[in-house]
């Protein structure tokens, strides 16, 4: 049996019927032969999926514009996440921070995130993508600009778990809203691209530092306030933030996928003709989206509430309702099998990322590994003993490299995405990130940790983009902003866990961390082989 005919198969045939309509010389006007030509179009019209309404609009000029607007918002995420960690070993000194207290300033960003994941990625399957990235991008930028005046640990604290429920809730939501914009055969290469930038946002919170923190001559006064260079880096981080909430707010459209989900077709075909126009202007043809397959809505029945406790049992299933139905019957190996990948690359990569510039410190002093028995603790100093300044810029420039070591993975995997696999990758490249920081602990001098640390650098993002990819394509559209904010929680409590960890026991214990990452990721990597294949899957 043939399949579904293309718009431009069915315009012939829309033609043919269109001339059995009764021809105005025969009694009828002008105006009642028009309104029938109309009617007899439209009612053939077919309507059409989203994948076919996607196809139709074109791949061109709106697709390169949005994966540069989300990816902006992807890298304003990944600078306010970032720029804790390249700020410790000098504003360490100004908040008289010992080495724990950084582990949970480290892990405050992560709390935030975990909270604000799930509730914004519920409203966004509830409301709609476009304006809770609005809001979320806003709460960002507005209280990390905020953290730059903090005077003491606990209110720094306090200012950067905000921001982090900020970055909880626009990190899903934006891979959710890019995803269900992109046509079949080119979304995992998009996705890939998308997830790029946020080592561009790492190379650039890391060039920032560089170029910032080492110029103490940027410090000035305001009131009782030292304003240090430290905290001009901060303040200057919290803008791409602001930024990307205005132009979302400004210019970009609500998901396509989301208004015909929810019913709401007038809507998305507004947004598949801006589509069109964007990819196909210099084309003769009118946009041929015209009707869409659009999904029974079933209404919500009224509820009655006898007490006032009965409507809080009820608040509370309903926030609990899209982790029961990530983890229904259907969908409980796959969502248990990603729980366990989350965990393992997150514990992983930020139990021992957001630590790279204090290791590096450590590395420059000691001239050895980060684990060199010349290296003096810390915590055995007293914090009043640690030296901050003058500023060593070898760290920053150290962790810019690192940063920049992303870019061979990052291209590898738009490359090969479509290709490979998501499923693949994944597995492979959480194997050989373990690998890496096996031998990050094994090496003896500062040249080899910096080598061995750009090579995790380089294979552990390879793991991020597919993981993107991975967890888009396994949930239907009425889920996936949920399963991401349950995910993020999930990622969120390993990397407090990791960053914990890591902060109480590298100074007694160095090695102990490192090869708990890379055991851990090991775990990942076996996990993943569970997973089923979404090779070119449609969205559901």
């Amino acid at each position: 049996m043939r399949g579904r005919m293309s718009v431009r198969e069915r315009e012939p045939l829309l033609e043919a019927e269109a001339g059995d309509v009764q021809d105005p010389t025969r009694g009828e006007t002008h105006e009642q032969y028009e309104l029938e030509i109309s009617d007899v179009q439209e009612s053939s019209y077919v309507a059409l999926t989203f994948e076919e309404a996607v196809k139709e609009t074109g791949f061109g000029t709106f697709h390169m514009l949005l994966l540069v607007i989300c990816g902006w918002a992807n890298a304003s995420d990944a600078i306010e996440i970032l720029c804790v960690s390249f700020l410790l070993p000098t504003a360490r000194c100004d908040l008289h921070l010992g080495t724990g207290e950084m582990g949970w300033l480290t892990a405050s960003i992560f709390l935030g995130m975990m909270i604000g994941g799930y509730i914004w990625g519920a409203l966004a399957d509830l409301k709609g993508r476009q304006r809770i990235l609005v809001l979320s991008l806003t709460v960002n930028g507005v209280f990390g600009a905020t953290s730059s005046l903090a005077t003491n640990f606990w209110t720094f604290l306090v200012l950067r778990f905000c921001s982090g429920v900020g970055v909880g809730g626009s990190l899903p939501v934006i891979f959710s809203y890019f995803a269900e914009f992109q046509p079949q055969n080119r979304r995992g290469c998009m996705i890939s691209a998308l997830a790029a930038f946020w080592m561009g946002g790492n190379i650039f919170a890391a060039g920032l530092a560089w170029l910032v923190i080492p110029r103490t001559s940027l410090s000035f006064q305001l009131g009782s306030l030292t304003f240090s260079s430290w905290r001009v880096f901060v303040l200057l981080c919290s803008l791409p933030s602001l930024t990307s909430a205005l132009v979302y707010a400004l210019g970009m459209p609500e998901s396509p996928k989301f208004l015909m989900e929810t019913g709401q077709e007038e809507e998305a075909l507004r947004v598949f003709e801006r589509m069109f126009q964007w990819n196909l202007r210099g084309t003769a043809r009118s946009c041929p989206v015209r009707r869409l397959l659009i999904p029974t809505i079933e209404k919500p029945s009224s509820k009655f509430y006898n007490t006032r406790v009965d409507w809080l049992k009820d608040q509370l299933l309903k926030g609990t309702d899209p982790i029961r139905k990530i983890f229904s019957r259907k969908l409980a190996p796959t969502s248990a099998v990603l729980s366990v990948i989350f965990f393992s690359i997150s514990f992983g990569f930020y139990g021992l990322w957001m630590w790279f510039p204090e290791l590096l410190k450590r590395i420059d002093i000691s001239g050895g590994s980060a684990c060199s028995t010349n290296w003096s603790s810390p915590s055995s100093q007293g914090t009043e003993n640690v030296t901050c300044y003058p500023v060593r810029t070898a760290v920053y420039k150290e962790g810019f490299i690192l940063a920049a070591a992303n870019l061979p993975g990052n291209i590898f995997s738009i490359l090969m995405m479509d290709l490979l696999g998501g499923k693949l990758l994944l597995c492979t490249s959480l194997f050989l990130s373990g690998l890496s920081v096996f031998f990050i602990w094994e090496v003896k001098t500062k040249i080899q940790s910096l080598v061995m640390s750009c090579l995790f650098s380089a294979i552990s993002v390879v793991s991020w983009n597919s993981l993107d990819v991975v967890s888009m394509e396994l949930y239907p559209t009425n889920l996936r902003s949920s399963a991401f904010g349950v995910f993020s929680g999930i990622n969120r409590i390993a990397s407090i866990l990791g960053n914990v960890a890591f902060g109480e026991l590298v100074d007694a214990h160095c090695t102990v961390p490192i090869l708990l990452v890379a055991f851990v990721l090991f775990i990942g990597s076996l996990a993943g082989l569970k997973l089923p294949n979404i090779k070119n899957r449609e969205l559901s």
